[in-house]
Parts: C-alpha cells; structure tokens; sequence
C-alpha cells in the first residue's frame, strides 16, 4: 500500500473514529468518512489487548497487503480498520475475503448515493 494512501497521523485517526460511522463483522470494525482527498485512504489499527508487539505488527503488515490487493481507489471513503480478536481464529485467505466483503457493503450502502449525485 502506497505510503501517501495511509492514514498515518493520530488526529486524523480520531478524527474519523470520533464521526462514529462504522460497519463491523466478526473480524474487523471499519470506521469510515467520505473521502477528503482525491484518493481513498486507509489506516490500521491492532489493540494491545490482541498480543505483544512482534504479533500486532505482523496483523498490521498482513492487513496492509490484503489491503493493497483490494482496496479499490474507486472508493469514496477513508476509512480507519480496527482488528477484533477473532482475526486470529481464521487463516489469511478467509480474514481477506471478510474485509473485502465488508468493503464492498460500504461503499454500496453508505456511498452509492454519493457517486449518482
């Protein structure tokens, strides 16, 4: 994933989180925004709760890839992924076919009136 296409600072973070629109599944809550950029962005977060440091990463740079092979740049949101516990109970393949699943409802329920307009 592109470093300028990441949300990187904490008030944008917040900034997102605090909006309170957000869509979750077993696996990953997604906090989104309509987009103020000409792309989409993404950001990622792994709660201390979930395993020390060495494992909160590797979630991280896996989410990131999973991200890159299907965050679309067609999307009109930015969004904040935050990763549940269950993230752990399941393989790559399946948590990437959720967030992509999840994704997609997104932009069909919240944006697709945004983009008629």
């Amino acid at each position: 994933m592109k470093k300028e296409r990441r949300i990187k600072r904490a008030d944008e973070f917040q900034g997102i989180i605090k909006k309170r629109n957000s869509e979750l599944n077993s696996k990953f809550v997604i906090y989104h925004v309509p987009k103020q950029e000409s792309y989409a962005r993404v950001g990622v977060s792994v709660g201390k709760k979930l395993g020390n440091a060495v494992l909160r990463n590797k979630v991280k740079r896996q989410l990131r890839m999973m991200i890159q092979d299907i965050y679309q740049k067609s999307y009109s949101f930015d969004s904040v992924v935050i990763v549940r516990s269950k993230y752990f109970k399941s393989d790559y393949a399946s948590n990437k076919q959720e967030l992509n699943e999840l994704f997609d409802y997104i932009e069909q329920r919240r944006y697709a009136n945004a983009k008629i307009k």
